[in-house]
Protein backbone atom coordinates (compact mmCIF):
# COMPACT_ATOMS: atom_id res chain seq x y z
CA UNK A 1 0.00 0.00 0.00
CA UNK A 2 2.98 2.06 0.16
CA UNK A 3 1.92 3.75 3.74
CA UNK A 4 3.67 3.17 7.54
CA UNK A 5 6.46 4.24 9.12
CA UNK A 6 10.00 3.55 9.47
CA UNK A 7 12.15 0.14 10.44
CA UNK A 8 14.74 0.08 12.74
CA UNK A 9 16.57 -2.91 11.19
CA UNK A 10 16.13 -4.81 8.06
CA UNK A 11 17.51 -8.08 7.99
CA UNK A 12 17.32 -10.32 4.66
CA UNK A 13 17.47 -13.77 5.35
CA UNK A 14 19.03 -15.46 1.92
CA UNK A 15 18.41 -18.80 3.54
CA UNK A 16 15.99 -20.98 5.85
CA UNK A 17 19.01 -21.57 8.45
CA UNK A 18 19.95 -17.54 8.21
CA UNK A 19 16.19 -16.71 8.64
CA UNK A 20 16.14 -18.80 11.85
CA UNK A 21 19.56 -17.14 13.34
CA UNK A 22 18.38 -13.93 12.73
CA UNK A 23 15.26 -14.74 14.66
CA UNK A 24 16.82 -16.60 16.84
CA UNK A 25 19.37 -13.61 17.61
CA UNK A 26 16.64 -11.06 18.13
CA UNK A 27 14.56 -13.35 20.67
CA UNK A 28 17.56 -14.04 22.90
CA UNK A 29 18.02 -10.00 22.77
CA UNK A 30 14.48 -9.82 23.44
CA UNK A 31 14.28 -7.69 20.53
CA UNK A 32 10.60 -7.32 18.70
CA UNK A 33 10.79 -9.24 15.66
CA UNK A 34 8.54 -9.29 12.08
CA UNK A 35 9.14 -11.65 9.49
CA UNK A 36 7.45 -10.72 6.45
CA UNK A 37 7.76 -12.16 2.69
CA UNK A 38 6.68 -9.62 0.15
CA UNK A 39 4.81 -7.40 2.36
CA UNK A 40 1.70 -7.36 -0.25
CA UNK A 41 -0.59 -8.08 2.45
CA UNK A 42 0.25 -6.15 5.29
CA UNK A 43 -0.37 -2.56 6.63
CA UNK A 44 2.23 -1.12 9.06
CA UNK A 45 1.12 1.84 11.34
CA UNK A 46 2.84 5.20 10.85
CA UNK A 47 4.77 4.62 14.00
CA UNK A 48 6.69 1.85 12.08
CA UNK A 49 8.54 -1.16 13.95
CA UNK A 50 10.52 -0.27 16.68
CA UNK A 51 12.85 -3.68 16.18
CA UNK A 52 14.25 -6.18 13.33
CA UNK A 53 12.54 -6.53 10.41
CA UNK A 54 13.15 -9.98 9.19
CA UNK A 55 12.41 -10.46 4.93
CA UNK A 56 12.38 -13.88 3.47
CA UNK A 57 14.02 -13.53 0.20
CA UNK A 58 15.21 -17.54 -0.17
CA UNK A 59 14.80 -18.39 -3.63
CA UNK A 60 15.37 -22.38 -3.71
CA UNK A 61 12.37 -24.14 -5.86
CA UNK A 62 12.30 -27.64 -6.79
CA UNK A 63 10.08 -29.69 -8.98
CA UNK A 64 10.58 -33.83 -8.68
CA UNK A 65 7.78 -35.57 -10.43
CA UNK A 66 4.12 -34.08 -9.00
CA UNK A 67 5.66 -32.61 -5.63
CA UNK A 68 7.22 -28.44 -5.96
CA UNK A 69 9.14 -27.72 -3.29
CA UNK A 70 9.72 -23.98 -2.33
CA UNK A 71 11.67 -21.40 0.15
CA UNK A 72 9.45 -19.36 1.43
CA UNK A 73 10.58 -16.52 -0.03
CA UNK A 74 10.18 -17.30 -3.60
CA UNK A 75 7.66 -15.03 -5.05
CA UNK A 76 4.52 -16.71 -5.81
CA UNK A 77 4.07 -16.45 -9.73
CA UNK A 78 6.90 -17.27 -10.61
CA UNK A 79 6.39 -20.81 -8.69
CA UNK A 80 2.90 -20.83 -10.49
CA UNK A 81 4.51 -20.09 -13.86
CA UNK A 82 7.32 -22.92 -13.10
CA UNK A 83 4.60 -25.65 -12.38
CA UNK A 84 2.12 -24.77 -15.11
CA UNK A 85 5.17 -24.45 -17.63
CA UNK A 86 6.18 -27.91 -16.38
CA UNK A 87 3.09 -29.55 -17.35
CA UNK A 88 1.39 -29.65 -13.55
CA UNK A 89 -1.70 -28.87 -12.64
CA UNK A 90 -3.83 -27.28 -9.30
CA UNK A 91 -1.93 -24.11 -8.95
CA UNK A 92 -3.18 -22.50 -12.37
CA UNK A 93 -6.32 -20.45 -10.82
CA UNK A 94 -4.05 -19.05 -8.52
CA UNK A 95 -2.26 -16.87 -10.91
CA UNK A 96 -1.53 -13.20 -10.54
CA UNK A 97 -1.43 -13.13 -6.84
CA UNK A 98 1.40 -10.89 -5.56
CA UNK A 99 3.54 -12.30 -2.25
CA UNK A 100 5.55 -14.62 -1.56
CA UNK A 101 5.26 -18.81 -1.04
CA UNK A 102 5.55 -18.11 3.03
CA UNK A 103 2.75 -16.56 2.83
CA UNK A 104 0.07 -19.30 1.07
CA UNK A 105 -0.50 -21.15 4.40
CA UNK A 106 -1.08 -18.07 6.16
CA UNK A 107 -4.29 -17.08 5.23
CA UNK A 108 -5.01 -20.61 3.01
CA UNK A 109 -4.72 -18.04 0.12
CA UNK A 110 -7.50 -18.90 -2.36
CA UNK A 111 -8.85 -17.67 -5.57
CA UNK A 112 -11.72 -18.40 -7.91
CA UNK A 113 -12.38 -21.49 -6.41
CA UNK A 114 -9.03 -22.96 -5.30
CA UNK A 115 -7.34 -23.16 -2.09
CA UNK A 116 -3.70 -23.30 -0.65
CA UNK A 117 -5.05 -26.64 1.15
CA UNK A 118 -6.22 -28.29 -1.33
CA UNK A 119 -2.93 -29.00 -2.73
CA UNK A 120 -0.51 -28.73 0.33
CA UNK A 121 1.55 -31.40 1.11
CA UNK A 122 3.68 -30.28 3.91
CA UNK A 123 5.19 -26.84 5.64
CA UNK A 124 8.33 -26.67 7.12
CA UNK A 125 8.50 -24.37 10.41
CA UNK A 126 10.61 -22.56 13.29
CA UNK A 127 9.03 -22.73 16.27
CA UNK A 128 10.38 -19.80 18.15
CA UNK A 129 8.68 -21.36 21.66
CA UNK A 130 10.67 -24.41 21.29
CA UNK A 131 13.39 -23.58 19.14
CA UNK A 132 13.04 -26.43 16.99
CA UNK A 133 12.32 -26.95 13.27
CA UNK A 134 9.56 -28.90 12.41
CA UNK A 135 7.58 -30.58 9.13
CA UNK A 136 3.98 -30.15 9.55
CA UNK A 137 0.94 -31.88 7.66
CA UNK A 138 -2.19 -29.77 6.21
CA UNK A 139 -3.82 -31.22 9.32
CA UNK A 140 -1.75 -29.50 11.74
CA UNK A 141 -2.42 -26.15 9.81
CA UNK A 142 -5.89 -25.47 11.21
CA UNK A 143 -7.42 -25.13 7.92
CA UNK A 144 -11.35 -25.09 7.07
CA UNK A 145 -12.46 -21.89 8.12
CA UNK A 146 -12.32 -19.28 5.46
CA UNK A 147 -8.82 -18.30 5.01
CA UNK A 148 -7.94 -19.09 8.87
CA UNK A 149 -4.96 -21.03 9.85
CA UNK A 150 -3.03 -21.47 12.95
CA UNK A 151 -0.30 -19.37 11.48
CA UNK A 152 -2.46 -16.36 10.91
CA UNK A 153 -2.89 -14.71 14.40
CA UNK A 154 0.51 -15.44 16.31
CA UNK A 155 4.00 -14.79 15.58
CA UNK A 156 4.73 -17.83 17.23
CA UNK A 157 6.00 -19.91 13.84
CA UNK A 158 8.21 -18.75 11.15
CA UNK A 159 7.63 -20.15 7.98
CA UNK A 160 10.71 -21.14 5.94
CA UNK A 161 9.48 -23.81 3.12
CA UNK A 162 6.19 -25.42 1.42
CA UNK A 163 5.51 -28.14 -1.16
CA UNK A 164 2.80 -28.98 -2.89
CA UNK A 165 1.58 -32.15 -4.36
CA UNK A 166 0.10 -30.99 -7.73
CA UNK A 167 -1.03 -33.52 -10.52
CA UNK A 168 0.50 -33.60 -14.08
CA UNK A 169 -2.01 -33.06 -16.51
CA UNK A 170 -2.04 -30.88 -19.16
CA UNK A 171 -5.72 -30.22 -17.79
CA UNK A 172 -6.80 -27.96 -15.36
CA UNK A 173 -8.80 -29.52 -12.41
CA UNK A 174 -12.72 -28.78 -12.87
CA UNK A 175 -13.18 -25.14 -13.26
CA UNK A 176 -15.84 -24.06 -10.08
CA UNK A 177 -16.31 -20.00 -10.61
CA UNK A 178 -18.87 -19.16 -13.07
CA UNK A 179 -17.43 -16.05 -14.01
CA UNK A 180 -13.51 -17.60 -14.93
CA UNK A 181 -15.94 -20.25 -16.47
CA UNK A 182 -18.00 -17.88 -18.72
CA UNK A 183 -14.61 -16.15 -19.74
CA UNK A 184 -12.99 -19.18 -20.73
CA UNK A 185 -15.98 -20.02 -22.74
CA UNK A 186 -16.51 -23.39 -20.41
CA UNK A 187 -19.30 -24.84 -18.45
CA UNK A 188 -19.12 -24.15 -14.63
CA UNK A 189 -17.32 -27.18 -13.26
CA UNK A 190 -15.77 -28.29 -16.87
CA UNK A 191 -11.93 -28.07 -17.18
CA UNK A 192 -9.45 -26.01 -19.93
CA UNK A 193 -5.73 -26.11 -20.97
CA UNK A 194 -3.73 -25.50 -17.84
CA UNK A 195 -2.24 -22.27 -19.98
CA UNK A 196 -5.36 -21.19 -20.83
CA UNK A 197 -6.77 -20.70 -17.39
CA UNK A 198 -3.58 -18.98 -15.86
CA UNK A 199 -4.05 -16.50 -18.84
CA UNK A 200 -7.78 -15.61 -17.93
CA UNK A 201 -6.93 -15.62 -14.14
CA UNK A 202 -4.29 -12.96 -14.43
CA UNK A 203 -6.47 -11.47 -17.54
CA UNK A 204 -9.36 -11.00 -15.36
CA UNK A 205 -7.19 -10.45 -12.12
CA UNK A 206 -5.89 -7.20 -13.92
CA UNK A 207 -9.11 -6.01 -15.40
CA UNK A 208 -9.69 -5.53 -11.66
CA UNK A 209 -6.90 -4.16 -10.68
CA UNK A 210 -5.54 -6.86 -8.92
CA UNK A 211 -1.97 -7.13 -10.75
CA UNK A 212 0.93 -5.31 -9.73
CA UNK A 213 1.31 -2.03 -11.44
CA UNK A 214 3.34 0.53 -10.09
CA UNK A 215 1.88 3.29 -12.31
CA UNK A 216 -1.96 2.17 -11.79
CA UNK A 217 -2.90 3.26 -8.41
CA UNK A 218 -6.02 1.24 -8.34
CA UNK A 219 -2.92 -2.01 -7.47
CA UNK A 220 -1.67 0.73 -4.43
CA UNK A 221 -3.53 -1.90 -2.13
CA UNK A 222 -3.53 -5.06 0.07
CA UNK A 223 -5.74 -6.57 -2.54
CA UNK A 224 -8.81 -7.72 -0.81
CA UNK A 225 -9.17 -5.70 2.21
CA UNK A 226 -11.91 -7.30 3.96
CA UNK A 227 -13.07 -10.76 4.26
CA UNK A 228 -15.85 -11.95 2.94
CA UNK A 229 -17.96 -12.56 5.80
CA UNK A 230 -19.63 -16.26 6.49
CA UNK A 231 -22.64 -16.13 8.59
CA UNK A 232 -24.13 -18.82 10.78
CA UNK A 233 -27.95 -17.04 9.98
CA UNK A 234 -28.34 -14.33 7.10
CA UNK A 235 -29.88 -10.70 8.88
CA UNK A 236 -32.86 -9.72 7.94
CA UNK A 237 -31.70 -6.48 6.20
CA UNK A 238 -29.80 -8.64 3.51
CA UNK A 239 -31.81 -8.63 0.57
CA UNK A 240 -32.71 -11.96 -1.87
CA UNK A 241 -31.07 -10.79 -4.50
CA UNK A 242 -27.69 -11.07 -2.40
CA UNK A 243 -25.21 -13.57 -3.69
CA UNK A 244 -24.38 -16.43 -1.97
CA UNK A 245 -22.48 -19.21 -1.26
CA UNK A 246 -22.78 -22.57 1.16
CA UNK A 247 -19.77 -22.76 3.79
CA UNK A 248 -19.58 -25.17 6.57
CA UNK A 249 -19.76 -22.63 8.91
CA UNK A 250 -23.11 -20.82 7.43
CA UNK A 251 -23.40 -18.67 4.52
CA UNK A 252 -20.59 -17.13 2.56
CA UNK A 253 -21.69 -13.85 1.22
CA UNK A 254 -19.37 -11.31 -0.98
CA UNK A 255 -18.29 -8.60 0.63
CA UNK A 256 -17.77 -6.48 -2.46
CA UNK A 257 -21.28 -6.63 -2.94
CA UNK A 258 -22.17 -5.32 0.24
CA UNK A 259 -20.35 -2.71 0.18
CA UNK A 260 -21.40 -1.69 -3.17
CA UNK A 261 -24.61 -2.17 -2.05
CA UNK A 262 -23.92 0.63 1.31
CA UNK A 263 -23.31 3.15 -0.81
CA UNK A 264 -19.92 3.05 -1.78
CA UNK A 265 -19.57 2.76 -5.48
CA UNK A 266 -16.40 2.07 -7.17
CA UNK A 267 -13.71 4.76 -6.91
CA UNK A 268 -15.63 6.21 -3.84
CA UNK A 269 -13.60 7.68 -1.33
CA UNK A 270 -11.88 10.98 -2.84
CA UNK A 271 -13.94 13.51 -1.01
CA UNK A 272 -13.55 11.64 2.05
CA UNK A 273 -10.87 12.92 4.63
CA UNK A 274 -7.56 14.06 2.82
CA UNK A 275 -9.17 12.25 -0.34
CA UNK A 276 -5.80 10.59 -0.06
CA UNK A 277 -7.62 6.63 0.07
CA UNK A 278 -10.56 5.53 -1.76
CA UNK A 279 -12.02 2.24 -3.15
CA UNK A 280 -10.25 0.87 -6.47
CA UNK A 281 -12.37 2.24 -9.60
CA UNK A 282 -12.48 -1.15 -10.26
CA UNK A 283 -12.64 -3.21 -7.49
CA UNK A 284 -14.66 -2.29 -4.11
CA UNK A 285 -13.16 -4.78 -2.08
CA UNK A 286 -9.98 -2.91 -2.78
CA UNK A 287 -8.65 -0.26 -0.45
CA UNK A 288 -6.15 1.69 -2.59
CA UNK A 289 -3.70 4.43 -1.71
CA UNK A 290 -4.14 7.65 -4.18
CA UNK A 291 -0.56 9.44 -3.16
CA UNK A 292 0.44 10.54 -0.19
CA UNK A 293 -1.99 8.30 2.36
CA UNK A 294 -0.51 7.77 5.69
CA UNK A 295 -1.80 4.35 7.50
CA UNK A 296 -3.96 6.48 9.56
CA UNK A 297 -5.76 7.74 6.80
CA UNK A 298 -6.24 4.16 5.27
CA UNK A 299 -7.67 3.25 8.74
CA UNK A 300 -10.19 5.84 9.39
CA UNK A 301 -11.66 4.84 5.65
CA UNK A 302 -11.60 1.08 6.76
CA UNK A 303 -13.37 2.10 9.63
CA UNK A 304 -15.72 4.41 7.24
CA UNK A 305 -16.89 1.32 5.26
CA UNK A 306 -17.36 -1.18 7.83
CA UNK A 307 -19.55 1.55 9.45
CA UNK A 308 -21.55 1.73 6.31
CA UNK A 309 -21.82 -1.56 5.65
CA UNK A 310 -22.98 -2.81 9.26
CA UNK A 311 -25.62 0.38 9.66
CA UNK A 312 -27.09 -0.78 5.99
CA UNK A 313 -27.00 -4.68 6.68
CA UNK A 314 -26.00 -5.55 9.98
CA UNK A 315 -22.88 -7.20 9.30
CA UNK A 316 -19.54 -6.28 10.51
CA UNK A 317 -16.66 -6.93 8.17
CA UNK A 318 -13.38 -7.75 9.02
CA UNK A 319 -10.08 -7.28 7.39
CA UNK A 320 -8.26 -9.51 5.52
CA UNK A 321 -4.85 -8.29 5.80
CA UNK A 322 -2.33 -8.23 8.22
CA UNK A 323 -2.22 -4.61 10.60
CA UNK A 324 0.78 -4.43 12.79
CA UNK A 325 0.29 -1.32 14.96
CA UNK A 326 -2.92 -0.07 13.75
CA UNK A 327 -6.37 -0.96 13.70
CA UNK A 328 -10.02 0.47 12.93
Amino acid sequence: MRVGGPVAELAVATSAAHAVDLVREADAAKRPVLVIGGGSNLVVGDVGWDGRVVRIATTDLDIDGDLVRAGAGVDWDVLVEATTADGLAGLEALSGIPGSVGGTPVQNVGAYGALTSDVLESVSVFDRETGDVESWGPERCGFGVHRQSVFKHTDRWVILEVTYRLRRSPQSGPVKYAGLARHLGIAEGGTAPVADVRAAVIEVRRSKGMVLDADDHNTWSVGSFFLNPVLPELPAAIPADCPRYPDPAGTKVPAAWLIERAGFAPGYGREFGTGTVALSTRHTLAVTNRGGATTADVMKFAAHVREGVETRFGVRLTPECHLVNCSF
